[in-house]
């Protein structure tokens, strides 16, 4: 897939890609059948839930990972992010959850439209339009195809199957960890089914009246803390002042640097142009994970001075993290949910002063054009007395901490964590999983934060070899010198 694709995708997620699950079924004489997912070892047992009729019909895939030791304790369900990725492409963060899964299922539902549960990607996964324009034009063809499956998508829906799932699996109440947009449908799940919940905790967090579209100013905030840090450290300081080459670079980004902007596995000029929205959204992108953040300042240092490989090399650590987006669902859910309800004024205020500016937004608001869902507005939150952990990276370009912290007045039993540094999603870092299962176990009870202020950002890169963890010939290594 070339660059300019990866940024593309990228743009669109919301969730940190834990990566791909592929799922083998085999035959068994049980109400389940066994099966395996990438990136957890064990089997698993896996239903086949039927959900509607007609059109918006499906058949909802279900996989568990049974408690260890079966002592009655509530499950745990997954919820994954997007709008569009599946719940079934969480399975690596089962290892993460090795503790909770001792005494609790683990619960994981592709919702209608995502992975197993008939994913509704329009075909555009690896064959992607280079021009927004094209890119629309596809969207509208896809919808014309399925307009009545694709106005029936959306966050209600996803909940109510969700509760159909925990009745047809005899579980009294549950417990929820959402990601990202996952933990928008969690919170939703708390407000229509209070009584069936027990606990939430929900990493990186995105509140029902949040418009969490509005990304601009979250992405500079995080980009300004990334410069902090580095001003700190010995090594990065030493590139001066990479946060004005990075501005620069967009402002004069032409179509020269466009058509020789080098591909990240061959290092030969891209087929199809990088644009400057695209590069935007690469800078945006790198910030979700501390480990391509903390390379950032290295790879702007060197494209100020005509080297373009490292930067092309941060872009190019995401791959394959596109395939496990349904866009049509993701499309029907943000442009019915999001979209329908920012004004061109939000967009404006979001994006002033900003290194990202409208390039993040701009591809649903293009994207929505053809795809005329219905608006489906949220009701005002009511008071939830549920506990709540809450888990925020100080340095998140899209749910940042003050989400957290400022617009959930409705949850009256919460508790809030914040990683120093970190980006979007924390659940599988340093000692976060720990606490985790020590709030399932005592949510009523105030956790001991004190090691999360031991979780650090990565090593800064120095050099073309990456980050300087000593001296170097006796003397400390000088940011740019390696």
């Amino acid at each position: 897939m070339l660059l300019w694709k990866r940024c593309l995708f990228k743009a669109a997620q919301l969730l940190f890609a834990f990566g791909l699950s592929a799922l083998a079924w085999a035959e068994a004489d049980s109400p389940f059948q066994t099966c395996y997912l990438d990136g957890w070892s064990n089997s698993l047992r896996c239903y086949l839930v039927a959900v509607g009729e007609g059109e918006s019909g499906s058949e909802l895939a279900v996989m568990v990972a049974p408690a260890v030791n079966e002592v009655g304790r509530e499950p745990l369900y997954l919820l994954a992010g997007g709008p569009g990725q599946a719940a079934s492409d969480l399975a690596p963060l089962l290892n993460v959850f090795r503790k909770v899964n001792r005494e609790r299922a683990i619960v994981m539902v592709d919702r209608r439209g995502a992975g197993r549960s008939g994913a509704f990607s329009c075909g555009l996964k690896r064959d992607m339009p280079a021009d927004l324009q094209q890119f629309s034009r596809r969207l509208a063809d896809c919808y014309l195809e399925r307009a009545e499956f694709a106005n029936s998508l959306s966050s209600r829906q996803a909940v109510e199957d969700l509760e159909r799932v925990r009745r047809y699996l005899g579980h009294g109440r549950i417990a929820l960890w959402g990601g990202s947009w996952g933990t928008r449908t969690a919170l939703l799940y708390q407000q229509w089914y209070p009584d069936s919940l027990s606990a939430l905790v929900l990493d990186a967090v995105a509140p029902i009246e949040t418009k969490v579209f509005l990304t601009a100013t979250a992405a500079e905030r995080a980009l300004r803390q990334l410069e902090k840090d580095c001003e700190r450290d010995r090594v990065c300081a030493g590139f001066g002042d990479w946060r004005g080459a990075l501005d620069r670079l967009l402002d004069n980004w032409g179509e020269l640097e466009a058509t020789h902007f080098p591909d990240p596995l061959t290092g030969a000029p891209l087929e199809t142009p990088l644009t400057r929205w695209m590069l935007a959204n690469a800078i945006r992108t790198a910030l979700y994970q501390p480990t391509a953040a903390a390379q950032l300042p290295y790879a702007l240092y060197q494209a100020e001075r005509g080297n373009l490989l490292p930067l092309s090399g941060v872009a190019g650590q995401f791959l394959d993290n596109a395939d496990s987006m349904s866009m049509g669902l993701t499309f029907s859910v943000a442009c019915a949910e999001e979209l329908s309800r920012i004004t061109t004024d939000e967009v404006a205020a979001d994006s002033a002063d900003s290194f990202l500016g409208t390039a993040f937004y701009d591809l649903f608001a293009t994207g929505c054009e053809a795809w005329p869902v219905d608006s489906k507005p949220y009701e005002k939150p009511q008071v939830r007395e549920q506990p709540v952990l809450l888990i925020s990276g100080e340095a998140d370009p899209i749910t940042p901490p003050y989400y957290a912290e400022r617009q959930l007045d409705y949850l009256v039993n919460k508790q809030h964590l914040v990683v120093a540094g970190g980006g979007h999603i924390n659940t599988p870092r340093g000692c976060i999983p720990d606490l985790i299962a020590q709030f399932l176990d005592a949510p009523f009870e105030p956790l001991v934060q004190d090691c999360v202020a031991e979780i650090r950002r990565p090593p800064f890169m120095a050099g073309a070899f990456g980050p300087a963890l000593g001296v170097i010939g006796g003397q400390e290594p000088r940011g740019g010198q390696l």
